[in-house]
């Protein structure tokens, strides 16, 4: 694996302060956008559909949940 470069090498609070700049500098220019509570669960909902369209990705997923909750029980019971 790679080591992190630029941006993701910084130190968190380093990462932290610039992103701060930059969305005080996006909000004084007027460029920022604020979602409204309904933009946000309209987003959320496009998304979630989109996801949930793709049948062999959804059954991906509750395969592996159902194995995690497999392997825990057996976790739990060992302990």
């Amino acid at each position: 694996m790679s080591k992190p470069r630029g941006f993701a090498s910084m130190d968190p609070a380093k990462q932290a302060e610039i992103a701060r700049k930059g969305g005080i500098a996006a909000h004084a220019a007027g460029k920022a956008h604020e979602f409204t509570t309904r933009e946000a669960a309209a987003a959320g909902r496009k998304g979630g559909e989109k996801v949930a369209s793709d049948r062999a990705h959804m059954a991906e997923i509750g395969r592996k949940g159902g194995q995690a909750r497999s392997r825990n029980r057996k976790e739990d019971s060992a302990a």
